[in-house]
């Protein structure tokens, strides 16, 4: 089940608070890492489990489960892909099939 609101909300206040407080600007690294070894590091472990992994793939996956299992879009766009706009989203986690269009009508009329 994906986390309500009320859980991801604190998180992103309390995220925003300790930004402000260490006036810790976008361009800052928590991480002193580079893009290309972040990168690699990624490709490495998608390897391992004999999957083609993609740093963009941990950005999409729990963007993805969080829609699919109900969380309202703009929950998704804001919260948890920090989007200024929903159509960035909406382009982002893609159409909806068929299968789970019908699943979501027997789910809300029975």
């Amino acid at each position: 089940m994906a986390p309500s609101a009320s859980t991801l909300l604190p998180a992103t206040n309390s995220r925003s608070k300790t930004v402000s407080a260490n006036n810790i600007s976008t361009d800052n690294r928590i991480f002193p890492i580079s893009y290309v070894a972040a990168w690699s590091a990624v490709r490495k472990a998608g390897k391992l489990v004999e999957i083609e992994l993609r740093p963009h793939d941990l950005r999409r996956h729990p963007a993805t489960y969080a829609s699919r299992a109900g969380t309202p879009i703009e929950i998704v766009s804001k919260v948890i892909l920090r989007h200024a706009d929903l159509v960035t989203t909406q382009r982002y986690l893609g159409k909806v099939n068929g299968t789970e269009a019908i699943r979501w009508i027997e789910t809300l009329y029975g």
